[in-house]
């Protein structure tokens, strides 16, 4: 009898996908993180979001990126209209460097799909640290 209870209350503890509900907070918790700096920086929520998901969910590099882009794409543009209601933008960037964006994204996930995991973290890695020592300097 006390097997039963105590296997129902691991049962009611968790979610369909096995996340048990210390874990979903934690994950939510890190969501709002991620949501905080790519609200507060215009972007950049996917430096964290990528290895959140890598290290949190266990994904693989690419179902990590493919993740962390659906995640912030929606994000950015509730952002961007709290920028463009506020008066932030100007639109001659916003239509140059948005349509530069569109086209780099089609083209990057279309190259995510041929590049091996190892590259991809190689290169996501060189590009913080890149970005990282640029804003140091």
């Amino acid at each position: 009898m006390r097997k039963q209870k105590k296997s129902f209350k691991k049962s009611k503890n968790k979610v369909k996908n096995g996340f048990n509900v210390k874990k979903k907070l934690l994950l939510i918790l890190l969501g709002g993180v991620i949501g905080f700096l790519n609200g507060f920086f215009g972007g950049g929520g996917g430096m964290i979001c990528v290895p959140t998901l890598e290290k949190s969910l266990n994904l693989n590099n690419k179902q990590a990126h493919a993740t962390a882009i659906a995640v912030i794409f929606p994000l950015s543009l509730i952002s961007c209209f709290i920028y463009v209601f506020n008066g932030a933008v100007d639109s001659l960037p916003l239509l140059t460097v948005g349509l530069g964006v569109l086209l780099g994204g089609i083209i990057g996930s279309l190259c995510l799909k041929f590049m091996s995991s190892k590259i991809l973290r190689i290169l996501f890695s060189l590009i913080m640290l890149v970005g990282g020592i640029r804003l140091i300097l």
